[in-house]
C-alpha cells in the first residue's frame, strides 16, 4: 500500500483524481449490476427473454458505442465526456429503482451502457496525455484502483441489499453523482493537442474513422488481443458454468470467492508485475506474456483421474477453479499497462480517444460473439462427454493470441509509428 500511495503521488492532481474517480465508477457499478437479473427476474417477475433483454441491451449500448463516445471525446474534450457520463449513469441507476416497466427498465439499462462508452475511452485518452512518457506506470496503478473497486463493489452492493434493492440503485447513483460533481470542480480542463489534419464537422468524424481503419498495425494489433476480453469474460460464464457442474446450487458462494481471488491478485500484484516486466521485457514480449499466462489459466480445468473420494474431488475442483481465475487475473495485470501503452504508441499520439473507443468496440463485439461459441463448445462437450473440449480451445486461444503478437512483434508491426494521414 505504501508503494502504491507513493507511485500514485508522483502523477498530477488531475491523474490522482481520475484513478479515485475509477474506484468509484466501478464501486457503484458492482454494487448494482451483479444483483440486477436476480431483481428483475424475482423481485419483479420478469420472462427470461426479457430479463436477457435488458441486460442485452445495456451491453451494446456500450460496447457498440465505444467508438462515438472516443469520437466525442478527441471533438470536445476529454472532461466533458467524463462528466456526461457520470451523470447519465447517475440518472440511469436512479430510474433503475423505480422502474417496473419493461419500456423503462431498457431505457434506464441503455443509458447505463452508454453512459460508460461516453467516460470510457475520455478517462484513458486523459490519462495517457497526461501520464507522457510514464504511461505503464500510469496504467498500473489505474488498474489497482480499477480492480479494487471490482472488489468491493459487490461486498458494498450484498450488504445494502439486505435492506432494499433500491438503495442499492440509490447509493449507487449517489456514487456517480458525487463523483460528477468532484470532477466538475477539481478536475483539470484536457483536451487533446492542436491537429493541422482535422476537418471540422461530419466530414472530419468520417475522415478520423477512416484514419483509424486504415492503421494497419492498429488493426491487426486489435485482432490480435480480442481474445484476451474473451478469456477475461469467462470468469462470468465458463467458471459459473464449472461452478455450477462441481457444487450444484452453491455456486454463487463459489463464485464470490473466485472473483474475490481474481480481484486480490489483480490488486495484490500489478505493480509488482509491471516492474518485473518493465525490467527485462519490451512491451510486446510482455503482452505476449501475458496472452499466454492467460490461456494456460484454463490447463487446470482440463479433467484428470476420478480415484479421489467425492468430497477430496470436489475440493480438488474448487481448487483448480480458484487457480484458474488467478492465472487469469495475473496474465491480464501483466499485459494491461502495456496493451494501453501500445494503444498511445499504433495511434502516433493522434485521436487516442477515437483509438480507444475502436479498440473497446472490436473487444465487445469478440466477447459477443466469442461467448455464443464458448456456450456451443459446452453444450457440445456434453453431447460428445469430451468435458476438455471448452478449455482445451480456450487455452489454443490464448496461446494463439500469443502466438499472433509475437509475430507482430517480429514483423515490426507494433513499432511506434504515426498513423496513416487522413483522406
Amino acid at each position: 500500500m505504501r508503494r502504491l500511495r507513493a507511485q500514485v503521488r508522483s502523477f498530477d492532481s488531475g491523474l490522482q483524481l481520475l484513478m479515485v474517480n475509477q474506484f468509484g465508477i466501478n464501486l457503484g457499478f458492482y454494487m448494482l449490476m451483479p444483483y440486477l437479473a436476480d431483481h428483475l427476474a424475482h423481485g419483479l417477475g420478469l420472462a427470461a427473454w426479457a430479463v436477457g433483454l435488458v441486460l442485452g441491451v445495456r451491453n451494446l449500448s456500450q460496447q457498440g458505442m465505444f467508438w462515438l463516445g472516443g469520437t466525442l471525446a478527441d471533438r470536445i474534450g476529454y472532461k466533458p465526456m467524463i462528466l456526461t457520463g457520470c451523470a447519465l449513469r447517475t440518472g440511469a441507476f436512479a430510474l433503475l429503482a423505480f422502474a417496473d416497466t419493461l419500456p423503462a427498465l431498457i431505457t434506464a439499462s441503455a443509458a447505463t451502457g452508454f453512459a460508460g462508452a461516453l467516460f470510457n475511452p475520455a478517462v484513458r485518452a486523459y490519462l495517457a496525455q497526461g501520464a507522457g512518457q510514464r504511461r505503464v506506470e500510469a496504467f498500473a496503478a489505474f488498474n489497482v484502483f480499477y480492480q479494487a473497486g471490482i472488489l468491493l463493489g459487490p461486498l458494498a452492493g450484498l450488504a445494502l441489499l439486505t435492506l432494499d434493492f433500491r438503495l442499492v440503485c440509490a447509493v449507487s447513483a449517489a456514487v456517480f453523482g458525487v463523483l460528477a460533481v468532484v470532477q466538475a470542480r477539481a478536475l483539470p480542463a484536457r483536451r487533446p493537442g492542436p491537429d493541422p489534419q482535422r476537418t471540422g464537422g461530419w466530414r472530419g468524424i468520417v475522415s478520423d474513422w477512416r484514419t483509424v481503419a486504415r492503421n494497419r498495425p492498429f488493426v491487426l494489433f486489435s485482432a490480435a488481443m480480442a481474445g484476451s476480453y474473451l478469456l477475461a469474460f469467462q470468469t462470468y460464464l465458463a467458471l459459473p458454468l464449472q461452478a455450477r457442474a462441481l457444487v450444484g446450487d452453491d455456486s454463487g458462494a463459489v463464485m464470490g470467492v473466485v472473483f474475490a481471488v481474481s480481484a486480490l491478485v489483480a490488486v495484490a500484484g500489478q505493480l509488482r508485475l509491471t516492474d518485473w516486466a518493465r525490467n527485462r521485457l519490451d512491451p510486446p514480449k510482455a503482452i505476449a506474456i501475458g496472452l499466454a499466462v492467460m490461456g494456460s489459466a484454463f490447463l487446470p480445468l482440463l479433467p484428470g483421474p476420478h480415484h479421489s473420494a467425492h468430497g477430496l474431488a470436489a475440493a480438488l475442483g474448487l481448487g483448480r477453479l480458484v487457480a484458474c481465475a488467478a492465472l487469469l487475473a495475473a496474465g491480464s495485470a501483466l499485459l494491461y499497462p502495456f496493451e494501453m501503452d501500445t494503444l498511445v504508441r499504433l495511434s502516433g499520439e493522434r485521436l487516442v480517444a477515437t483509438y480507444y473507443g475502436a479498440y473497446s468496440t472490436v473487444a465487445g463485439i469478440a466477447v459477443a460473439g466469442g461467448n455464443l461459441a464458448v456456450g456451443a463448445l459446452f453444450d457440445l462437450a456434453t453431447t460428445l462427454n469430451a468435458p476438455w473440449l471448452p478449455w482445451t480451445a480456450l487455452t489454443a486461444l490464448g496461446l494463439g493470441c500469443a502466438a499472433a503478437l509475437t509475430g507482430l512483434r517480429h514483423t515490426g508491426h507494433l513499432q511506434a509509428a504515426p498513423a496513416p494521414a487522413p483522406t
